[in-house]
């Protein structure tokens, strides 16, 4: 149990890594509008991948931006495998402009993700998309899910 434990941190550790340089310059240089806020349900994964539902907030940072309400899906395509709980994943969402319509978070986001999970589990996912690819949604906070799993891949969000 210890040996999965460390390894899914390395994993996650390392695609946490991977994923800061997989964004592309523009993401990185663009502007803080807010928060997402996303409440996941529990799921089990099936060793290729796998589903999740949730139930997303955005939380503006000025108010140039509306708060927003979205029903989301994650889904992962490489190892997955386990079982997870309830979590909690919080992002900041970041436009070309201050100013951003709800609806412009509509749409798929994607990038590489890493997680493991022994009781309380940890994960990072950071994600390119949205309104013509113009918005990245960068981890502020690991997910605080409880179950056991690892997963490494590529992560895909859409947000409706």
């Amino acid at each position: 149990m210890k040996m999965f434990a460390k390894a899914g941190l390395a994993a996650a550790i390392a695609a946490s890594a991977l994923t800061l340089g997989a964004l592309p310059a523009a993401a990185q240089s663009r502007v803080q509008v807010g928060t997402l806020v996303c409440n996941m349900k529990p799921n089990v994964a099936f060793i290729i991948g796998s589903v999740r539902e949730a139930t997303c907030t955005l939380k503006p940072a000025t108010r140039r931006t509306a708060a927003g309400s979205y029903a989301a899906t994650i889904r992962r395509f490489g190892l997955d495998i386990g079982m997870n709980g309830t979590g909690v994943m919080v992002w900041t969402v970041l436009a070309p402009t201050r100013s951003i319509n709800p609806t412009d978070l509509r749409g798929t986001y994607v990038g590489v993700s890493a997680g493991a999970a022994i009781g309380v589990g940890v994960g990072a996912n950071a994600l390119v998309g949205g309104s013509n690819n113009t918005i990245a949604l960068q981890p502020v906070s690991v997910q605080g899910e409880t179950g056991i799993n690892l997963a490494l891949g590529v992560a895909d969000l859409t947000l409706r």
